[in-house]
């Protein structure tokens, strides 16, 4: 696995910081707002049946397809949509719905009772358009016996007092929708919130136990360039209706945007893990410079290592840490790399990770300790983490890829990862992809990623503190890195061997002890910064070794 060599600073593009921020923050009212299904709620889905006998749904007034979508149709619709200009969605949104604030557009709610039945163990409940989401999504329900438009019925939600008395025509259509599961399959009518598809081409998906957190997305393109991202849109959906006793549901989307028009099928499967099987087709209108595949956003404020960066600011924050992943995890043949990811810096930085093979790369919540973090009701140590494994051929040449935008809010996902492929995308030229997404924990499961002692903590001080100089050197950083977990000696004796590497400067004076509260070690290095600083970051990297073979991961950070 090659380092991050090319790691270098990106200008921030003029609407994505903020086009971020507003599709969590949405999601996260949305999903607090509404009655019936909530990530820590059940609802019982025999209501929703009663209703379903008594009235007409929506759904079953929509026109009747005679076939359904197939993936293979699908693709070739959106190769046809690629090879027409594109069209940005009109601005049909009624006006009082575009000026709703946050407030009014939370008190709109859906009726718990019209919930849609998906078969014995899923169910669904779609969003309402307006204020931020302002954009239309279509939403079919097929089953072998045909396709059904779910057509707009403004009956299914309470709209709240601001638009008390409002109707609103079908054509109106909705913003998103999210799936619910049942879980215990001694109660199968007891559904749990555990997946959203809402904005762009976000969708959020948890683990049984979890709470939402980060969120993962279609596809990315040119983030962090100067030209500024662009946010591609599903526009369509087609959920497929599970059969008998299914523990998974397919989901259809059509993705459009200016530079490229795609195909995906999702089939997630919810559980211990949540898992989703993605199959897409991508067809280029235009080149583009940086395609993102399997992308995953998050947010990352402050951690243990205080506000990051040496000089940074800190928060005043009652709570330790603040933060949805804390670390990158890039699994390579034989390698297994941690970065982790740092707020504070003065401008947003892009750091590439080389890899050929790529077996997996995550966004990881390692820290699953409540007291690390102190908030009852954001539960930062009950999130999820998501891994991302390459099927079929996998994704070729290229790089994970970093994007750290400094943030002072919560409420703004600062944090990309994806997979840059190093192949230029050429219009007209289709892609074809499968990966699988997971839900983790502290750490993906050994099928997905080898074991290996992992780093659960990095700190970060002065080097002055427990090694003074006469005079003082107040340059001197002392990094102080924990690992844990298999194949590391439990004899305090062992002999531990440690490679060090500084892409300037240099890391001295290295330390391994056994910590016996945790049964693990911890590493002691000492930067000691090239004089003058180069252009761009300097990279650090460690590792320990024990009897000739690799132990742990490598860590890697940015001076």
């Amino acid at each position: 696995m090659a380092g991050p060599s090319d790691a270098d600073n990106g200008a921030p593009e003029a609407n994505g910081v903020s086009r971020r921020a507003l599709v969590r923050g949405a999601v996260r009212g949305a999903l607090a707002g509404s009655a019936g299904l909530s990530v820590s709620g059940l609802f019982d889905l025999n209501t929703a049946r009663t209703m379903a006998q008594t009235s007409e749904s929506a759904a079953s007034r929509g026109a009747t397809e005679s076939r359904p979508i197939t993936f293979e149709a699908l693709a070739q619709r959106a190769e046809r949509l690629a090879a027409e200009p594109y069209r940005p969605p009109g601005n049909d949104l009624p006006q009082e719905l575009a000026a709703l604030d946050y407030d009014a557009f939370q008190a709109i709610r859906f009726r718990p009772e019209a919930t849609v039945p998906l078969g014995p163990r899923f169910s669904m409940q779609p969003f309402h358009r307006g204020s931020l989401h302002a954009k239309r999504v279509e939403i079919r329900l097929q089953s072998p016996e045909g396709v059904r438009l779910f057509a707009y019925d403004p009956d299914l939600f309470d709209l709240g007092p601001t638009l008390k008395g409002r109707r609103y025509p079908a054509s109106l259509g909705y913003a998103g929708f999210r799936i619910a599961y049942g879980f215990d399959a001694s109660r199968p009518q007891a559904h749990e919130e555990f997946l959203v598809f809402l904005g762009a081409s976000y969708f959020r998906i948890r683990g049984r136990d979890q709470v939402y957190g980060l969120s993962a997305r279609g596809i990315a393109v040119n983030t962090g360039l100067p030209q500024g991202e662009e946010f591609p849109d599903f526009t369509h959906f087609w959920i497929e209706e599970p059969g008998g006793d299914a523990a998974s549901i397919t989901i259809f989307a059509l993705l459009d945007g200016p530079s490229l028009a795609g195909a995906y099928r999702f089939v997630v499967a919810p559980g211990e893990p949540s898992t989703v099987a993605v199959e897409t087709a991508l067809f280029p209108r235009r080149a583009i410079e940086a395609l993102g595949l399997a992308p995953l956003t998050s947010m990352f404020l402050f951690g243990e290592n205080g506000p990051g960066l040496r000089g940074a600011k800190p928060f005043d924050d009652f709570r330790p840490q603040v933060h949805d992943s804390d670390g990158l995890v890039v699994q390579a043949p034989g390698d297994r790399l941690w970065r982790p990811l740092v707020n504070g810096r003065a401008a947003p930085q892009i750091s590439s990770f080389r890899v050929r093979p790529l077996e997996g790369f995550g966004l990881l919540q390692r820290e699953r300790r409540f007291a690390a973090y102190l908030d009852v009701q954001a539960r930062h140590e009950d999130r999820p983490g998501l891994w991302v494994t390459p099927k079929g051929d996998g994704f070729g040449a290229g790089a994970v890829r970093l994007f750290e935008i400094p943030s002072r809010t919560e409420a703004t996902d600062n944090i990309v990862a994806a997979f840059v492929p190093e192949a230029p995308i050429a219009a007209g030229r289709p892609m074809r992809l499968a990966y699988g997404l997971s839900t983790v924990g502290a750490e993906p499961s050994a099928a997905l990623a080898p074991p290996l002692g992992r780093i659960v903590s990095t700190r970060v001080g002065s080097a002055e503190r427990l090694r003074p100089t006469n005079p003082p050197s107040p340059q001197r950083r002392l990094y102080v890195i924990d690992f844990e977990g298999p194949g590391l000696p439990e004899d305090p004796m062992a002999d531990i061997e440690v490679a060090l590497s500084a892409s300037a400067g240099a890391l001295v004076e290295p330390y391994a002890e056994r910590v016996p509260q945790t049964g693990g070690w911890r590493l002691y290095a000492e930067f000691r910064p090239p004089e003058p600083w180069p252009a761009g970051e300097v990279v650090l990297r460690a590792r320990l070794s024990h009897g000739g073979r690799v132990v742990t991961e490598t860590w890697d950070a940015v001076a």
